[in-house]
């Protein structure tokens, strides 16, 4: 799974925004802090605004701010309200062409980590995301058996380093068609 750039712009201008709490921020400086397309951003802020996690100002002096107080934004709400296809496989559409049917246990099994995602997710808010006070400990995470949580004293070693699979370079791999973006799973976060 693979979140898009509209997302991963949204989350960077929501961390931006909270950081100046006391005024306006604009698209053009936002843009030029993180090196991104101003179009792009326009995009993105018209949709943070019509789902209600910015408020924007029109005019001279104009930007945007925050709607909500950053530890009232999760993350997983935002990901939500941004990313349209959550469709993992194509079983997971409504128009499902997929032969194995009720023996196949994969759909159940991907459920699952969307759903363990979105949980992880949805235990931050933008407030975690925001840069520590100085000389603040840094929330870190840390993965027990149970999923992820946060912990202020989890360290390095806790997260085994995992053997990387090397895959091969995309020219020699088949092309798969790409699935339409439609909100397949409404059972699913």
């Amino acid at each position: 799974m693979r979140l898009t750039m509209m997302t991963d712009f949204a989350l960077r201008l929501l961390i931006y925004v909270a950081q100046r709490p006391e005024r306006l921020c604009t698209i053009v400086e936002v843009a030029r802090a993180y090196r991104i397309s101003e179009a792009h951003l326009m995009k993105v802020t018209h949709q943070l605004a019509l789902d209600g996690w910015i408020e924007t100002v029109r005019g001279k002096g104009g930007g945007m701010r925050l709607a909500v107080p950053p530890e009232q934004i999760r993350v997983g709400a935002v990901v939500r309200s941004v990313e349209k296809d959550f469709r993992l496989a194509e079983c997971f559409g409504a128009d499902s062409t997929c032969g194995l049917g009720a023996n196949c246990r994969l759909s159940s099994l991907f459920g699952a980590a969307l759903q363990s995602f979105f949980d992880t997710l949805d235990a931050s808010t933008l407030a975690d995301l925001l840069p520590s006070p100085a000389g603040a400990e840094p929330l870190r995470f840390v993965a027990p058996s149970g999923g992820l949580k946060p912990s202020k004293d989890a360290t390095p070693t806790e997260f085994p380093e995992t053997p990387v699979q090397r895959l091969p370079s995309p020219s020699s791999r088949r092309s798969s068609p790409s699935l339409p973006r439609a909100d397949g799973l409404s059972s699913l976060p």
